[in-house]
């Protein structure tokens, strides 16, 4: 390894990669607000660490933007408006995309973690 360099764990950087279908998946079950979200996302251990609401609001407006969820403003009862996401049609389409490649890559991962296992034995 080179001098100054550290070793770079295999999943730093790809935090961002499962945002947006833990965001459909969040709003899967109602219509939801993005603080709301944030703590429904955290659970599913995609992100390490605490969650940055901007960065979550900047994805929740490129999947409004892709018709992907879209949102209104709630200004019932005490306190601040609130921006209530609902999933679309398309989101919910969307969604089992996500879940069909994430079941492919859990069958290429298992075959991976097969192999390694004959191996080293």
């Amino acid at each position: 390894m080179e001098r100054g360099k550290r070793k770079r764990h295999p999943s730093e950087g790809r935090q961002e990669r499962y945002i947006q279908p833990s965001l459909l998946l969040g709003l899967c079950s109602g219509s939801s607000y993005g603080y709301e979200l944030i703590k429904k996302i955290k659970d599913l251990g995609f992100i390490q660490g605490p969650v940055p609401p901007g960065m979550i609001y900047r994805h929740l407006r490129q999947l409004e933007d892709d018709g992907l969820v879209s949102s209104r403003w709630d200004t019932k009862g005490t306190g601040p408006a609130k921006r209530i996401y609902h999933l679309t049609e398309a989101g919910t389409e969307m969604l089992a995309l996500w879940v069909d490649f994430m079941e492919e890559q859990k069958n290429c991962l298992n075959a991976f973690l097969e192999r390694y296992e004959q191996l080293i034995r």
